[in-house]
């Protein structure tokens, strides 16, 4: 009898090794399939044909197992197919650290990003009058900072309330910004304004609401332009990342990642902060990541913990919103900080730049 088992383990050491076999040989053609799919644009996941393979399978099972037995053994192959299809993908995605383990870091202006110090980028919402950006520049350069932030196209939930300045708002804030040594950060909305924004702003920035605004995306990245990539209210990092990948795919690498929070149940904030997807955007990219703290917090007591949060995760910049007077700003009063609040807000902060 013992002899029977040892010559029985050996038959099964023997389908053991051409399943493992079989296996592999699965492993690469599923990884092809993979390529094939990714050149096209297709999902990888065919739920339809995963349905279709199981019923195939458990029709024509001949025992012993259980036909649950087979789906659920199965089921574990089809998932490590996926998984092998999907880490092929990361090897050639332009923004994933497996095709360039290097990080990047953008210039802009006077503005380094992702370099050795991290980066702070404020202004107002909305660019109002010559008065007040010019005012706003020259207080936040006095204090170092870097990029000028402010709308001249503004993203309104009300189509009656303030939308900016427009070219007028373009003008002024370039000027500001190069008058005080400043980059200009603006948000551009349509594909159509991206070649004027372009020529006044040193970083083109695609809000919230247009991270999958296709058009768009390959349109700024076409421009030449440092841009600046709002993750969506409602965006997967994946999403977010997949976002990049369509402005990188144009030849522009000069791609920023910015975490603004996320629509959650929570009530107390305008948004939940998602440092995590911060810290896995760090990890996952080669791109700077810098987080605005005003969105996601949505009042101004939170912003310095947050930014504090932000820096000691290691992120590479903090954007946060500032106006000489925020109690009779056009837009977005309650969350911007007046120049004493920035005052104490960058004091809480200084260890950490």
């Amino acid at each position: 009898m013992e002899a029977r088992i040892k010559e029985l383990r050996a038959e099964i050491d023997r389908i053991n090794r051409e399943l493992l076999l079989l296996l592999s040989e699965r492993g690469r053609i599923a990884a092809e399939i993979g390529r094939i799919q990714t050149e096209l644009g297709l999902p990888h996941y065919d739920p339809v044909r995963e349905a279709e393979m199981l019923d195939d399978l458990t029709r024509e099972n001949p025992g012993p197992f259980p036909s649950e037995t087979i789906k659920r053994l199965f089921k574990e192959i089809f998932k490590a197919s996926l998984a092998l299809e999907e880490a092929e993908d990361q090897k050639v995605f332009l923004y994933s650290r497996k095709a360039h383990p290097e990080p990047t870091v953008v210039e802009a202006g006077p503005a380094t990003i992702g370099g050795e110090k991290p980066v702070l980028v404020a202004g107002p919402c909305s660019i109002e009058s010559e008065e007040q950006i010019e005012q706003t520049a020259a207080f936040l350069a006095e204090r170092g900072v870097k990029v000028l932030r402010g709308g001249a196209y503004k993203p309104r939930t009300s189509p009656y309330a303030f939308q900016g300045l427009g070219r007028r708002g373009l003008e002024l804030g370039a000027a500001a910004a190069r008058r005080h040594g400043m980059a200009f950060v603006t948000e551009v909305m349509d594909t159509r304004d991206v070649e004027p924004v372009a020529e006044y702003a040193d970083i083109l920035q695609v809000g919230a609401r247009n991270m999958q605004n296709f058009a768009l995306l390959r349109e700024v990245g076409r421009s030449g332009r440092p841009v600046f990539l709002k993750r969506g209210m409602s965006a997967t990092v994946e999403e977010w990342f997949y976002a990049a990948e369509y402005i990188l795919a144009q030849g522009n690498g000069q791609v920023v990642l910015v975490e603004r929070g996320i629509r959650t149940f929570e009530r107390w904030t305008r948004n939940t902060l998602d440092l995590q997807a911060a810290v896995l955007a760090k990890q996952e990219t080669h791109l700077p990541v810098i987080v605005d703290v005003t969105h996601a917090a949505g009042r101004t007591d939170l912003l310095a913990p947050m930014a504090r949060a932000a820096l000691a995760a290691g992120v590479d910049g903090v954007h946060v919103e500032v106006h000489p007077n925020p109690l009779v700003a056009l837009s977005d009063n309650q969350q911007q900080l007046d120049f004493p609040g920035f005052e104490r807000f960058l004091e809480a902060i200084r260890d950490l730049l």
